[in-house]
Formats: C-alpha cells, sequence, structure tokens
C-alpha cells in the first residue's frame, strides 16, 4: 500500500504540539452535502475531526461513509467505532475497509445503550468491549494479524484512540481503567466534557504521578454551552457529567440571548487552565450541532494557525 501511514494527529501529538479535534455528527439520512458543510466549518482550524458512530443509539449515515467524505475534502478523520451494533467479524472488517479509504485514526467505544435511542427493541451486540477493540486494532496493526490469528495481507496502520470518563464514580478506579486502555495499546485518550476543573486536575496529577501521560497523549473534552437549560440537562440527565453549580448559575445570571456568548467565554477560560496543565496534550471541541463556532474558539484560544 502505497499510503502515507502516519496520521497528522499523531505527528502533531508526537512533536509535542497542543492538538485540536473536533466534533462532527453525520446525518440522519444520505445526503452528503451535510456532511460537506459540516467540514467547511472546520477546516484549517482542527488537525482532526471525529466523526461518531449512530451516537445516542440513533441511526444515522455510517461513520465509516462519512469519514471517506472528509477524507475527500483533504480533512483527516477520527473514525468513532463502538462495539454495540457489530461482532468482532464485522468489527475487523470494517477497520480493514476504513483504513483503505483513508482513515487513519479511530476512536474505540463501547457505545450508549440502544434502550437510550429511537430504536429500543433492537437487539445489541457487545461481542467485545472497548479494551477489547483497542487491542484487537493493535494486534492487527502490530502484528499484522486478525483475531484468529490470520495474517493479513497489509495491516491497518491506525493511530488508536480511546474514551476515559474522569468524573465518573468510584473516583478511584477512573486511573485504573486509564492505565489499562493504554496497556490495550491506546496511542490518544479524548476525555468526557471538562467542567469541573478541580476534579479534572486532580484525575490529571494522579495519570501523571502514574506516569501515564509518559504513554499516552490526554485530549481533554470540552463543549461550549449555549443556555442555562443546557447546563441543567447536563448536570441533572447525562450519565457521568460533572457540572458545578456555580457554572449553571452564571450561565442563568445573563440574559437569554447572551447566554450563548456567556457560554463561550466560559469554554475559552476552561482551555486557558486545561493549557496550563501538566500532561494535557490537546483539547477535543464537542460543538455538537454547533459547528461554526469551532473556528471562532480555536482562534480565541490563541491556538491559531494550526501546525
Amino acid at each position: 500500500m502505497t499510503m502515507e501511514s502516519t496520521s497528522r494527529l499523531q505527528k502533531i501529538l508526537s512533536s509535542g504540539e497542543f492538538a485540536v479535534t473536533a466534533e462532527c455528527g453525520p446525518p440522519r439520512g444520505v445526503d452528503p452535502e451535510i456532511i460537506r458543510k459540516k467540514g467547511e466549518l472546520l477546516k484549517g482550524c482542527v488537525d482532526a475531526v471525529n466523526v461518531t458512530d449512530n451516537q445516542t443509539a440513533i441511526v444515522r449515515m455510517s461513520s465509516i461513509a462519512a469519514c471517506a467524505h472528509l477524507v475527500d475534502m483533504g480533512l483527516e478523520p477520527v473514525m468513532q467505532m463502538v462495539t454495540r451494533d457489530r461482532n468482532r467479524i464485522a468489527l475487523q472488517s470494517d477497520i480493514m475497509g476504513a483504513y483503505s479509504l483513508g482513515i487513519k485514526n479511530i476512536l474505540c467505544l463501547t457505545g450508549d445503550h440502544q434502550t437510550f435511542g429511537s430504536q429500543p427493541d433492537a437487539l445489541n451486540v457487545f461481542d467485545i468491549d472497548s479494551m477489547n477493540l483497542v487491542r484487537t486494532v493493535k494486534t492487527m496493526r502490530e502484528e499484522g494479524r486478525d483475531m484468529s490469528g490470520f495474517e493479513l495481507k497489509g495491516s491497518p496502520k491506525m493511530f488508536i484512540g480511546a474514551a476515559a470518563n474522569p468524573f465518573a464514580d468510584p473516583f478511584e478506579y477512573r486511573i485504573i481503567r486509564l492505565a489499562k486502555k493504554i496497556d490495550a495499546g491506546a496511542d490518544f485518550i479524548q476525555t468526557q466534557c471538562v467542567y469541573n476543573l478541580d476534579r479534572f486536575k486532580q484525575w490529571m496529577k494522579m495519570a501523571v504521578d502514574e506516569g501515564l501521560t509518559e504513554k499516552v497523549h490526554i485530549l481533554a473534552g470540552v463543549t461550549p454551552m449555549k443556555s442555562a437549560g443546557m447546563a441543567r440537562y447536563m448536570a441533572k440527565r447525562v450519565a457521568g457529567m460533572d457540572v458545578p453549580e456555580n457554572l449553571i448559575q452564571r450561565m442563568g445570571g445573563v440574559a437569554k440571548e447572551k447566554a450563548p456568548e456567556e457560554g463561550l467565554k466560559i469554554c475559552l477560560e476552561t482551555i486557558a487552565e486545561l493549557r496550563e496543565m501538566e500532561g494535557v496534550h490537546g483539547i477535543h471541541l464537542m460543538a455538537i450541532e454547533w459547528e461554526e463556532v469551532v473556528g471562532e474558539i480555536v482562534a480565541g484560544a490563541g491556538l491559531m494557525p494550526r501546525p
């Protein structure tokens, strides 16, 4: 295969630059223009674009197809892959197919349970979990073999990502789980949205003290809030999310039309603090269906131009 195997994201992180990735959800339909429009908004201001895999268990255009559209535009995708929907045969097949289309980054996830989505009666698969998926991609990449030991004709040289949630309980287990994902083969980690900076600092200190930040690149998740209602919803209804009361009050303390502006201010303040933290190698911007502010955030944070 003549394809350059090292991803741009991998090169940026390996060189010690502060990386910026963003998220892009595929449409609930077949129109590629929706992906292209989002891609155009992100072009030039991020190093790679995460493409979700039927997020919140709602049927959408496949992550592989949406990633292929971004590759055609000259953008670098991070293909999210969940273990909810496919068994190990389909997962390995899709990994090889994705790499053949020029997709060089993968984020291995378990996936939201189907009961939370639009088709709760669907059967789940969960043949393997996200930890096994990380290990599988690493084995395919390093050993050139699939899970059955079959030698591949060309292996997927993917840059492997996993997710971490520093805010779930029990807190002490969060670092153990991070260490396990690194041992399984994760090259980079993208975290849950950071609002509680004190708790995140504590988690990062533990990761640094354990030497984990020497082995993996950590990108802190950042999501700008549009309204006080959004802040309250995330605090009360989204599992594993930690939104401090003072932020909810701050969002509620401004006029409704000023709330998005306040949300962007909080976002920029958070990024400034994250950049000062030892072991944080970048940010992952999740401006869900608000991609038009990503460029403004990256510029406002002093992270332009991208390398």
